[in-house]
């Protein structure tokens, strides 16, 4: 019984030397809410067969494209009820429309797509299909940022004034495209990443998590792009000031040449009567202030946290949950949106990020380097 409550899952991309794939596919069944029974996972119809065939999928389930997949999934009684999207950003915009009208549910790896268009043309799909989309922005499924958001929501800091956030990484200081490392070469091509480099990779995931926590949309950026590593095709490296519709000021950095620093994502929340601090690194802390008293740190598991982060707590505290956990509650969060509307149920509000955050995080490359690029000075951040 418990396996016929399995979402059956299909996926496109995630194929031979992919990262991740692997990733999504963990994710998926930690909590055992789904079973991957299909594929279009690479980019020839071999190597899609190939790897199928190391996956254990039905050789006749391992198909040579994504248009293929849809096609015969829809026609058999257990066919695919969603499909994950991890290929390189320039095809997601297709693919998931594709799939929508498919009737498939689907989750999309980030950034949703490459241009303001192509966001548009999703969420009107998405709109017009009914169905369920994720934009799988993960760091949102730790426990301590919903605790974070809880604590915004409630007013426990008062009314946020600024926001601070950043990610820094060293993986790109030097031209590792030119190695031919797989990651490396798609992620610096601005034909498959898009024209945003650090921004679209990392950067949306800054912005992304500012605009979950605070639950305030940023209303206007002032940004400053380098690409620093010769000959490099995209940015490198982001500072961008940003303006919120309630009022608050903030800063995004989003690096990938800062030697020292691994997946560095910190943010750092300040309002009337306090602030809060969360790391990444240290996924299972929450620093609060409270002014005029001395820090204290919440952790994950301890039994003081909001209904919001006891909900997706696995285990006791002191076990430390991290990347998988967090990508897996996104996952699990999608599973219960799919099961309530199995049951002719609407279900509770979704916390996982859905098409506006995917919008919203496109609206936010297309800003920054409308602001870089023409020194246009503070712009807009359309896309809601």
């Amino acid at each position: 019984m418990k396996a016929d409550r399995r979402i059956r899952l299909g996926m496109v991309g995630g194929g031979e030397g992919a990262f991740i794939g692997g990733v999504h596919r963990m994710a998926a069944r930690l909590d055992d809410r789904f079973v991957l029974v299909a594929g279009a996972l690479s980019s020839t119809p071999e190597k899609s067969k190939r790897s199928g065939a190391a996956l254990g999928l039905d050789v006749a389930r391992s198909y040579g494209s994504y248009t293929d997949m849809f096609a015969a999934e829809r026609l058999r009684p257990d066919g695919i009820e969603a499909v994950s999207i991890v290929t390189p950003n320039s095809s997601h915009a297709d693919i998931a429309v594709a799939a929508l009208d498919a009737g498939v549910h689907v989750l999309c790896d980030k950034p949703l797509c490459t241009t303001s268009a192509d966001a548009q043309r999703i969420a009107h799909a998405v709109t017009a299909s009914g169905l369920i989309f994720a934009v799988t922005y993960n760091y949102t499924g730790y426990p301590m940022v919903r605790e974070a958001r809880a604590l915004v929501r409630d007013g426990a800091i008062g009314r946020v004034r600024v926001v601070q956030v950043e990610y820094a990484q060293e993986w790109l200081a030097g031209p590792l495209e030119d190695t031919g490392q797989k990651q490396a070469a798609w992620r610096t091509d601005p034909s498959q990443s898009g024209p945003g480099g650090a921004t679209g990779d990392i950067g949306t995931h800054a912005f992304q998590l500012a605009e979950y926590i605070t639950g305030d949309a940023v209303s206007e950026l002032l940004a400053d792009l380098q690409s620093f590593v010769p000959g490099r095709r995209v940015d490198d490296n982001a500072h961008v000031l940003l303006r919120f519709a309630s009022g608050a000021r903030g800063a995004l950095w989003a690096s990938q040449v800062a030697p020292g620093n691994e997946n560095a994502l910190r943010i750092r929340i300040y309002g009337e009567r306090g602030g809060l601090e969360w790391e990444q690194e240290h996924p299972n802390q929450l620093r609060i202030a409270e002014l005029g008293k001395a820090p204290r740190v919440h952790t994950r598991g301890s039994g003081l946290a909001h209904a919001d982060a006891q909900r997706v707590t696995r285990i006791p505290g002191g076990h430390p949950e991290g990347y998988l956990e967090a990508f897996a509650t996104i996952y699990s969060d999608v599973a219960d949106a799919i099961q309530a509307r199995r049951a002719g149920a609407s279900g509770a509000t979704a916390l996982f990020p859905g098409i506006q955050d995917g919008v919203r995080g496109v609206a936010f490359i297309s800003a920054a380097l409308r602001s870089s690029k023409a020194n246009a000075g503070w712009v807009r951040v359309d896309g809601a």
